[in-house]
């Protein structure tokens, strides 16, 4: 099968832009238009990306928590409705629903209940994500979660806490997060990124600029994922990605996601050097 490029509606990023005195950066509003142009099985794909969001709030809700990212594909009601009874989800988090639901039923057998919710359903999640058609998804799913990993193996280190029990999924590095002693895991020669991670992680002092230096790193990988990507539906996803950053840090640092968003203009305007044959 031939995958469809779309090449006015890549072409067209470039016309998005933030308003801030108007009605500002409006991410929904770009998912939104950009779906609308997808094919259906393309659209699907998408809607997996942002999946993602679906997972955070699937957890906030059981939790008991209010907090809704609008990222996500469903809506706060909707996301209620599927803890009570999965029916939009993929299947895949439906299952891990049902299995947390009914401990003893048939969901359970196939689902370890003795971990914790999230860990399950964000493991369902890249799993799905690793047998998705699109090579963009996958890679960029393998990366973040391999980034929240190592990431969320250094907090449980530095507070004391077992590494298996913040760790997402399995693998090699899965693995050699959870019984390696060194300061880098013994990972600095598989993760290109790693030393960029570990400097991040170690200024504790300036939480909003930990994290943003964390978030460049996702910046850079999705650009990287997709250099070769100009029209299809991979660049799109990498565009989306870059998007739900700047989203998120319009709402944190709005200084900053204007900056994020003049640099995602700058990679854009780079494509005016590419002849469409």
């Amino acid at each position: 099968m031939f995958a469809r490029n779309y090449y006015t509606l890549v072409a067209g990023f470039r016309e998005y832009a933030i308003d801030a005195d108007r009605k500002g950066f409006d991410a929904e509003a770009i998912r939104a238009e950009v779906l609308e142009e997808l094919s259906d099985a393309d659209r699907r794909t998408a809607r997996l990306l942002y999946a993602y969001y679906d997972c955070e709030n699937l957890v906030a809700r059981r939790a008991g928590r209010t907090a809704h990212n609008a990222l996500g594909n469903l809506a706060p009601e909707q996301i209620e409705a599927e803890l009570a009874r999965p029916t939009r989800l993929p299947e895949a988090l439906a299952e891990v629903i049902r299995a947390y639901a009914d401990p003893e039923g048939e969901e359970a057998e196939r689902i370890d209940t003795a971990q914790r919710f999230e860990t399950a359903l964000f493991g369902a999640y890249y799993a799905l994500c690793a047998r998705s058609q699109s090579r963009f998804l996958r890679a960029w799913s393998e990366f973040d979660r391999t980034l929240r990993n190592v990431a969320a193996a250094l907090t449980a280190r530095t507070l004391g806490r077992p590494v298996e029990e913040a760790t997402v999924g399995g693998g090699e590095i899965v693995e050699q997060l959870r019984r390696s002693s060194a300061s880098d895991f013994g990972l600095r020669g598989e993760l290109a990124w790693l030393d960029a991670l570990l400097a991040a992680a170690g200024d504790e002092q300036n939480l909003l600029e930990k994290e943003h230096r964390i978030d460049l790193l996702r910046w850079n990988e999705a650009a990287e994922l997709s250099t070769f990507d100009y029209f299809d539906i991979d660049a799109v996803l990498a565009y989306l990605v870059r998007i739900n950053l700047v989203a998120r840090w319009a709402a944190l640092d709005p200084a900053r996601g204007r900056e994020l968003f003049d640099r995602l203009m700058a990679e854009l305007d780079g494509r005016d050097l590419i002849k469409i044959q």
